[in-house]
């Protein structure tokens, strides 16, 4: 019997083999360029030709003007954006949860889902196009109250709002399908329940249905605090312009001008490194805190 079992198991052992062939190659053997942010690197010297200059440039980058202010962006948008991305799916689920006919709550479902499968790229065009000052929709419908034109994309006080609200518009569709798979996990019974002792639909939201979702969203709560440094590359690289850097420019941005359009290789990737590895600590407690809230475990 022994002999039997250890065939099948040598082939679903394999299965993982291609994967773990893309880790090394894309995840892994790229970890070398990481000797860069401790080198003064020369491109046509390469990684093993430049010199090595220690922590130079991590001294250099706290010493720049911009980092505390793109440190700064990168937590206020994030926190906001997790904060607005947790609240919203909820409420949205408990009302979808209150639609009696299955043919409405599918099409609002299908509706609200869609943008989650749209690109910043094409979304990044829809919202300057509604958002613009002159001929956005948006602006127009304000006008109607008298409000003033709003350049929502081009005025630094603006800027955070519009990525929260268009953060949260193209994703809490899949959050709340989530939270919707959660509340169906709740026992029917405990409604009749309170229903037979006069508990009207606020009460049995309140008692049971809300301690029924509890699990699911500290479980999210706590996972998406390893996400607080990831503000959103694709968001504001393809929505922000050199008048919102005050307000909108992250860490990703940030490492992309100095990498790429300053050609300051060593510097970008000290700022990249130690945003990882902020990252890698949070993400650690956030899994240490999931198991101790919800019960959540990988290994």
């Amino acid at each position: 019997m022994r002999t039997r079992n250890k065939i099948p198991d040598w082939g679903l052992h394999l299965m993982i083999l291609p994967g773990l062939v893309m880790i090394v190659l894309f995840s892994y053997l790229p970890m070398a360029g990481l000797s860069i942010g401790f080198q003064n690197f020369i491109p046509t010297k390469g990684l093993f030709g430049s010199d090595w200059i220690g922590f130079d440039n991590f001294e250099y980058v706290f010493t720049m003007p911009d980092t505390a202010n793109v440190i700064r962006n990168t937590i206020i948008i994030a926190v906001f954006k997790m904060a607005a991305g947790l609240v919203v799916p909820i409420i949205v689920a408990l009302l979808l949860n209150e639609v009696a006919k299955m043919f409405y709550k599918r099409i609002i479902q299908t509706i609200i889902y869609l943008p989650h499968f749209l690109s910043w790229i094409i979304l990044s065009g829809i919202l300057i196009d509604v958002l613009s000052p002159s001929t956005g929709i948006v602006n127009q419908f304000l006008s109607i109250f008298g409000i003033k034109p709003i350049f929502f994309l081009g005025t630094p006080e603006w800027f955070r709002p519009s990525l929260v609200v268009s953060d949260v518009w193209k994703e809490f569709g899949f959050s709340t399908i989530v939270y919707l798979a959660a509340l169906t996990s709740i026992n029917p019974a405990l409604y009749e329940a309170a229903e037979m002792d006069g508990a009207g639909r606020w009460k049995q939201t309140w008692h049971i249905t809300l301690p029924g979702m509890a699990p699911i969203v500290i479980l999210l709560s706590t996972l998406s605090l390893g996400n607080i440094l990831n503000a959103g590359f694709d968001q504001v690289f393809n929505l922000y312009s050199p008048v919102v850097y005050e307000t909108g420019d992250i860490i990703d941005t940030y490492v992309y001008r100095l990498g790429l359009i300053n050609f300051q290789f060593g510097i970008a990737t000290a700022v990249g490194l130690f945003k990882s590895v902020v990252s890698f600590i949070l993400i650690s407690a956030s899994y240490i805190l999931a198991y101790r809230f919800a019960n959540y475990r990988i290994f």
